[in-house]
């Protein structure tokens, strides 16, 4: 495992890096072992993370380094990772909620072994919830140890047996003992503290020779300290399962009281806990409240005595594998799509999730071909015994009418998030919904009720009539200018390019062509050459930007031994998931490689590809655009993340609308019977943007003033024409502090004497420090006056990858 590699985790995207380096020196443990056991142990020690706020001890450079306890969740961390926030005197604190596989492998990937919790978790409703269990730590004092912990286990569980209440007994993997008992929530932190504070009093008093119950250390040689202090709710306990950074990979054990009365009984190693997790499952499973809160919207609709359907009591867990590996790139689970004939038929496809069926009523049902979209409702989640679930909800009811199953089967995962959902289902052999490669987008609205896209896409990883096409065809047709066949070079300035249009004109395109509509994404365009075995990256300037983006060029990225030239967008997804340009400016101007090694923990970026150019020794820009996408989906149809051929719409409207929701730039109308037209600007693509921006050629600096001063205060900006460089106006706002120390130190080296402007007011001028017009920016805009001048401009970044010959006004 050594090295670095991308893999999916239960649908989710993690780059694992120094999986051979050396965490625990004593025993020669890898951090790849760590991800290997947090990953095998999940099933088990999930339950007792799940809604409790986690905090970490990290030890990136191994157990003999120093570690240090984090408590907010570090910057970089994936966004689909949940987090709550808890006050403290210094501000409140994002901490993680650890609910999947996932979260446990990033966890290890930053080598955050020791995880501890609390004794209560967060209510649905994010606020603290009272105490569901009560802690007790037996720590041993010099001259004790485990045996003697042992001892005074068995008298607490004495008294908690008279209580009423079971004892759950830990070795906690580094000194003592953990003691655990359920509570019913109704006591406070302060009321559980207090039980224990006056269990360990009375433990003392009967054992004054071996309890002690006080704080002070100085009283605790030969005594085992009952630490009753951890039930207060700020404080936090080693969860079970969780590893030690001990000298050893030892972890907090659930042991059974049988083991303790073992004279040998000592700390267990990860391995061990593994062994014995396959053997005895999970010794605390009491402690781990049934998990009914998916199902609050389900059972609310619903009276058991007038419906049929299922009525569950609780969720179980999602059935993963104690022996379930961290690279696994798909998760096999169940699926079921419903014909329910309620008030208008429609269809309910349902996906097994964490325990629950996460279900959409999808009024045309599963699409049957690529070439069209259906819409999906959210509804509410339902419980796994609706999987077989077929009959008759009575008159009056919710969701009255015959449901009938029109299949079923198991679904392959390749990737979740709140946005995006791809699936292969695996139905009736030769059935419509066998092999169904499906992907869900969210178009708006969150929870029950939000709006999705679902999009059949190709899935024949290796298809025949791909390979026919590409070893059949006489390589005749001339390569794009500047290419060269054998290398299957990129040619710069290559990209073919889209008119600006008003949504009038564009629907009547549209409807002239036969729709075909792409969402347009706010990143850089790049032309990417592959070769079978690397990928090289050109920007539409013309500049190599290979070295950039090492997690593109330098990844499997499963896209097979044809080499192939492709067209597409970089972009970098903020924490919503959403394509954000101003956080993309964070890894397009970095050029030395530790930077960006650095950054690309902080901002991964994703390739969106959507049109191809070349396969093999074969130039297909001449073909129709609808030829070009199928060849394309059928050359990428085993590419894996970060490259990602996101689906197509033939509704404008429905396009716009989503975009709006999803902030998003815009989209493009194209022609499906269009060839690529290579450096060209043409009519037959359509983009209609949301936002008004233009590319600006920056001329001049207005110093600051105020908070300023010394500094940039305004840029002035221009766009080419007839004539020369025709002034637009000025952008004094949108500049972060990175971004304008970027750009003086970009715009310093270009200092003139020379005006490059034509048309500039003279008061504008008065105090301009002038620079060469060779850098390139991009605006955000109201609209231009009847002058040419931009009003309400805002500075989005600069655009290292195109040139002031590229910049044309946008209408």
């Amino acid at each position: 495992m050594a090295g670095e590699q991308t893999v999916r985790v239960d649908g989710r995207r993690l780059r694992l890096s120094n999986l051979d380096k050396v965490l625990y020196p004593a025993t020669g443990t890898t951090k790849g072992e760590v991800i290997d056991y947090v990953s095998r142990i999940a099933p088990l020690m999930l339950p007792h993370l799940d809604r409790r706020p986690v905090t970490r001890k990290r030890w990136p450079e191994g157990v003999e380094h120093p570690d240090f306890f984090a408590k907010d969740l570090e910057r970089g961390a994936p966004s689909w990772l949940p987090r709550l926030p808890i006050d403290h005197s210094s501000g409140a604190k994002d901490y993680p909620l650890v609910d999947e596989v996932a979260s446990l492998v990033y966890l290890a990937q930053v080598a955050s072994l020791e995880l501890h919790v609390p004794q209560w978790r967060f209510t649905d409703a994010g606020e603290r919830g009272a105490p569901d269990r009560l802690v007790l730590d037996l720590d041993p004092g010099p001259g004790v140890g485990l045996a003697e912990c042992a001892e005074v286990a068995r008298w607490v569980r004495d008294i908690l047996d008279d209580m009423g209440m079971q004892l759950f007994p830990v070795t906690s993997g580094s000194k003592g003992i953990h003691l655990y008992a359920s509570l019913d929530g109704s006591q406070t932190s302060d009321q559980a503290s207090m039980l224990a504070k006056e269990l360990a009093r009375a433990l003392e008093a009967d054992h004054p020779d071996l309890v002690v119950s006080q704080m002070t250390r100085s009283a605790r040689a030969g005594k085992v300290f009952l630490d009753w202090s951890q039930n207060n709710g700020s404080k936090t306990t080693i969860a079970p399962y969780s590893l030690r950074g001990r000298a050893e990979p030892t972890v907090a054990a659930p042991r059974t009281w049988d083991e303790l009365a073992d004279p040998g009984l000592r700390h267990l190693r990860f391995d061990e806990m593994l062994d014995r997790a396959s053997n005895l499952g999970d010794l605390l499973a009491p402690l781990a409240p049934a998990r009914t809160a998916p199902l609050v919207p389900y059972l609310a609709k619903r009276s058991a005595d007038r419906t049929p359907e299922p009525m569950p009591a609780a969720v179980s867990p999602a059935p993963v594998s104690v022996g379930a590996a961290a690279g696994a790139s798909d998760d096999s689970r169940r699926f079921v799509v419903q014909e329910h004939h309620a008030r208008r038929l429609h269809y309910d496809l349902r996906l097994e999730r964490d325990g629950v069926l996460v279900s959409w009523a999808v009024p045309r049902g599963i699409p049957d071909t690529p070439d069209r979209n259906h819409l999906a409702v959210m509804t509410e989640p339902h419980p796994m015994e609706y999987l077989t679930f077929a009959g008759e909800i009575p008159a009056g009811e919710y969701g009255a009418g015959t449901m009938t199953i029109w299949d079923t089967g198991r679904y392959d995962l390749e990737k979740w998030r709140d946005d995006e959902i791809i699936f292969t289902l695996h139905g009736t052999p030769g059935g419509a919904a066998d092999a169904a490669r499906l992907v869900l987008i969210r178009t708006g609205g969150a929870g029950e009720k939000s709006q999705w896209l679902l999009h059949r896409m190709k899935a024949d990883a290796a298809s025949p009539r791909l390979r026919t096409a590409t070893s059949t065809t006489p390589a005749t047709t001339p390569a794009p200018a500047g290419d060269d066949p054998e290398a299957g070079a990129v040619s710069p300035r290559a990209p073919m390019l889209a008119v600006p249009s008003a949504p009038g004109p564009a629907r009547a395109a549209a409807s002239r062509w036969g729709s075909w509509v792409e969402f347009k994404w706010d990143g850089i365009r790049a032309l990417a050459s592959w070769d079978g075995e690397r990928l090289r990256l050109t920007a539409r300037s013309g500049t190599d930007i290979t070295a950039r983006y090492p997690e593109l060029t330098g990844a499997a990225l499963g896209l097979g031994a044809d080499a192939l030239v492709l067209d597409g967008e970089i972009v970098a997804l903020d924490a919503a998931g959403r394509p954000s340009f101003p956080l993309l400016q964070n890894r397009m101007h970095l050029s030395k490689p530790r930077e960006i090694e650095r950054e690309r923990e902080r901002t991964p970026i994703d390739y969106f590809v959507f049109d191809l150019l070349r396969i093999g020794e074969r130039d297909v820009t001449g073909l129709p655009l609808r030829d070009r996408r199928r060849l394309l989906e059928e050359a990428t149809a085993g590419a894996r993340a970060p490259l990602t051929v996101p689906p197509r719409t033939d509704d404008l409207d429905a396009a716009l609308t989503a975009a709006r929701e999803l902030d998003l730039e815009g989209a493009v109308v194209k022609d499906p019977g269009s060839p690529y037209r290579p450096g060209v600007r043409s009519e037959e693509w359509l983009k209609v943007k949301l936002t008004r921006t233009q590319d600006v050629v920056v001329g001049a600096i207005r110093p600051g003033k105020g908070g300023r001063r010394g500094g940039i205060g305004s840029l002035l900006l221009g766009i080419p024409g007839p004539d020369g460089l025709r002034y637009a106006g000025r952008v004094g706002s949108g500049f972060s502090d990175i971004e304008l120390a970027r750009l003086e130190a970009a715009l310093e080296p270009l200092r003139t004497s020379e005006n490059p402007f034509v048309g500039i007011p003279a008061a504008d001028a008065s105090d301009a420090l002038w620079v060469a017009p060779e850098l390139v920016g991009e605006v955000e805009f109201a609209e231009f006056t009847p002058g040419g001048i931009l009003r309400h401009a805002r500075w989005r970044g600069l655009r290292p990858d195109r040139s002031p010959a590229d910049v044309t006004r946008e209408e």
